[in-house]
């Protein structure tokens, strides 16, 4: 057996190659990020930061009810509050509540 010696270049082009191969089959064959949605504000209740969204996108929503899906806004530090009729770009998460029952809530900010 012999030792085959590659000229640096040809090395870096091939470790390049490979880490753009892995990337773009990464990309493609990878998981989803969230969907970002955007609503309008139908209310918001700061007290207790309760916020209802409506529109298109938030109608196939599972938790939504009659059109409008209502939950618990995780503001973001100085965001702006926000008003009925304002667009609303968000995504959604559900975890548990008390009483057992899920609890929607809203991460976002007026668009």
């Amino acid at each position: 057996m012999r030792n085959v010696n590659l000229p640096l270049p040809v090395l870096v082009l091939g470790a390049v190659l490979c880490l753009l191969s892995g990337y773009l089959l990464g990309v493609l064959l990878g998981p989803d990020g969230p969907d970002r949605t955007v609503g309008t504000v139908e209310s918001y209740d700061q007290r207790g930061q309760q916020l209802c969204l409506s529109g298109d996108s938030v109608e196939g929503h599972e938790a939504a009810e009659d059109g409008v899906l209502c939950g618990t806004w995780q503001k973001a530090q100085g965001s702006r509050r926000p008003r009925v009729g304002d667009d609303f770009r968000f995504v959604t998460s559900t975890e548990p509540g008390p009483g057992g029952e899920d609890r929607v809530v809203i991460f976002g900010e007026v668009d």
